[in-house]
């Protein structure tokens, strides 16, 4: 055998051991997709909705509102489905209510939904913030503990129960944030009655955006066949033009199911094809998947289809999107497909007028269109989870994903407790189950500037971080730091560090002149100390759209250039050393809670939150492409974005 075909069958033989590592979950979470033998149904519009007021805030479960239409326990409102209830109406008391919020819908099925019992029901909810609870029927079929994520339920046998009558779905959802929560909240109680009103309490948080709640994601029922295909995970991997798929497929419902897997380019043509739960597939002459400008053709997606078939019934197919690339670090590069890959992009909020956390799809478009525009090749989901739909779009656009969990706002000692940290394992293995399979995603981040000082920080991220990266071996694992070099206890365990600082604005503010000295002496001292590749992963200033003064001063749109000018000074001196990335806080401004420091939200956005540009969204369009232009290697009309 060659040098070559040596390295290939070793690389070959490290994609098994590779997957088999990754198998720790018991069940899948796939999109759901429709074909042949699935079919789906969205529950999207307006719901009946009802906030319990009541002082302790259980009167829906006293009173078992989920045992009837919503609208006979008490006044019911229309609310839109998915979007966040704190800002539709004009009740001030609902905006910043905290507490169970009730919904229910009554749903008609198609009536071969209901008479073939060979036909799996599932009802799923794209996300819910934060408590939920699921009746059918009255008939508790699910609960799921944390906003950002999918869950679901079987619902087949409650529906045929009574096929005659439409199907009621309640859904409860508590947006409570306590110390054991991701995100961590307080609740205070304030019993002077002098001065507050019986029962006065206050959600506390230490995160700096709003705290959204509601159905926030589609909910939707999908069907598959009683043997379904339940889960899928691709490792992909390549030498020289071929690639290598390891596929492993998990299928429920029958134990003598056969499997062919397919996998076809943009075209619809076969490149490999193989039988059984698992294997490789070999494809000659790859196209590798490529962010946004840094190949002449990035994101090239394969389709690989998965055809389960059972002699009980016609079988299941399910196709998912593969790309095919590599991800690696060292001590001072990110190499993607053995290329460096420098990360100029930006962090983002799910955050809109009106919305809130609400997905939405002329949104979503939007930015995409933004951050093509101004020459962006990543974000991260700062600071939780985002919509499925968003990462769909980076895999086809060729956009590059950290991908963070919930894990924002750790401050109280209370956070790093046991239950706190069984609870942050457990949504790492729900995001790396929702997300392994997205080539978009590159790298997990598992929390955002926690108290990393603190004692107990140094085994609950050592713990967090080694379950990571057993999920998922494939991927590096970071978090997001502003804590000191020296006392940092997680950052001996992050394969990348990501630092946030705001020099002359939190610190030194109005001090331009101290940043280049600050920032220059921050990259130096943690990579003296830890010897690993740095991503600038937040810096920035407010600015309050249309106030300009020269010389600049704090929130003019000419102070927050000169901060970015500043920083990327300083960028240029260390981005061939072993800085690798720069990520703008932030992309557009976000809504926030009501405080002195806030006027009318978080204004770093170099957006407005209507998405209008300002001044520094063009700086960054300029250095965009001009990184590019010297990082990657574009197509004709990429070399001129003012073309665009």
């Amino acid at each position: 055998m060659s040098a070559a075909g040596k390295v290939g069958m070793f690389r070959v033989l490290c994609l098994f051991s590779v997957l088999h590592a990754a198998q720790l979950l018991d069940s899948g979470m796939l999109f759901p997709r429709e074909s042949a033998s699935r079919e789906l149904k969205e529950l999207n519009g307006l719901w009946a909705f009802r906030a319990d007021k009541s002082p302790n805030r259980n009167r829906g479960f006293e009173e078992a509102w989920y045992k009837q239409r919503l609208a006979e326990t008490g006044p019911v409102i229309d609310m839109p489905v998915p979007a966040s209830f704190n800002d539709v109406t004009q009740d001030a008391t609902l905006r910043d209510f905290t507490g169970w919020v009730w919904y229910d819908r009554e749903v008609h099925l198609p009536p071969r939904w209901i008479t073939d019992e060979g036909t799996r029901l599932v009802l799923r909810v794209g996300s819910a913030h934060y408590y939920s609870v699921v009746w059918v029927n009255g008939e508790k079929v699910v609960e799921h503990n944390g906003g950002h994520l999918p869950f679901e339920a079987e619902i087949g046998s409650l529906f045929r129960k009574d096929p005659t009558n439409p199907c009621r779905i309640t859904v409860a959802v508590n947006n409570t944030l306590t110390l054991e929560t991701l995100p961590p909240g307080t609740i205070h109680y304030i019993r002077d009655r002098s001065r507050y009103p019986d029962g006065f309490f206050v959600q506390g948080t230490s995160f700096d955006f709003f705290n959204y709640a509601g159905i926030h994601r589609s909910v939707l029922l999908y069907t598959t066949p009683r043997a379904y295909v339940d889960d899928v995970t691709v490792v992909t991997d390549f030498v020289d033009n071929t690639g290598f798929v390891k596929y492993s497929v998990s299928v429920r419902g029958t134990t003598s199911a056969t499997l062919k897997v397919t996998l076809m380019d943009k075209d619809g043509h076969c490149v490999a094809s193989s039988n059984g739960s698992s294997g490789v597939l070999k494809v000659p002459d790859v196209k590798l998947w490529w962010p946004y400008l840094m190949h002449e053709n990035p994101a090239y997606l394969y389709s690989m289809e998965v055809r389960c078939t059972d002699s009980s019934d016609g079988g299941d197919v399910y196709t998912l999107p593969v790309g095919i690339r590599t991800v690696h670090v060292t001590t001072t590069q990110f190499l993607i497909n053995n290329k460096p890959f420098y990360f100029h992009g930006v962090n983002k909020h799910e955050d809109s007028d009106i919305r809130g956390k609400g997905f939405d799809w002329p949104l979503i478009v939007k930015d995409f269109n933004l951050m093509k525009w101004m020459g962006a090749n990543s974000f991260r989901t700062s600071h939780y989870p985002y919509a499925e739909e968003i990462l769909q779009m980076c895999d086809r656009h060729g956009i590059v994903v950290i991908d963070e969990c919930p894990g924002v706002g750790i401050k109280d000692i209370q956070s790093f407790g046991n239950a706190s940290l069984s609870h942050h394992l457990e949504v790492m293995e729900e995001l790396v189950r929702r997300d392994k399979n997205h080539p978009s995603v590159v790298m997990w981040s598992v929390a955002n500037e926690p108290a990393a000082e603190m004692p107990p920080a140094e085994f609950y991220f050592q713990t967090l971080i080694k379950h990571t990266k057993e999920l998922d071996p494939t991927r590096p694992v970071t978090y997001v730091t502003a804590s000191n070099f020296a006392r940092d206890k997680g950052a001996p365990f992050v394969d990348v560090l990501c630092v946030n600082s705001y020099f002359s604005w939190y610190h030194d503010p109005g001090h331009l002149e101290v940043i280049q000295l600050q920032l220059n002496t921050q990259f130096e001292d943690w990579h003296e100390k830890y010897q690993k590749p740095i991503i600038q992963s937040e810096y920035g200033a407010d600015t309050v759209p249309g106030f300009h003064s020269d010389p600049p001063v704090m929130f003019s749109e000419e102070y927050q250039s000169e901060v970015l000018r500043n920083y990327h000074s300083v960028f240029d001196q260390k981005r061939n050393k072993y800085v690798i990335g720069e990520l703008i806080w932030n992309f557009a401004d976000f809504m926030t809670a009501q405080g002195v420091t806030r006027v009318v939200g978080n204004k770093k956005g170099v957006f407005t939150r209507q998405r209008q540009p300002k001044a520094s969204a063009f700086i960054l369009k300029e250095r965009y492409w001009r990184l590019a232009n010297e990082t990657g290697t574009l197509p004709p009309w990429a070399k001129y974005p003012c073309a665009l």
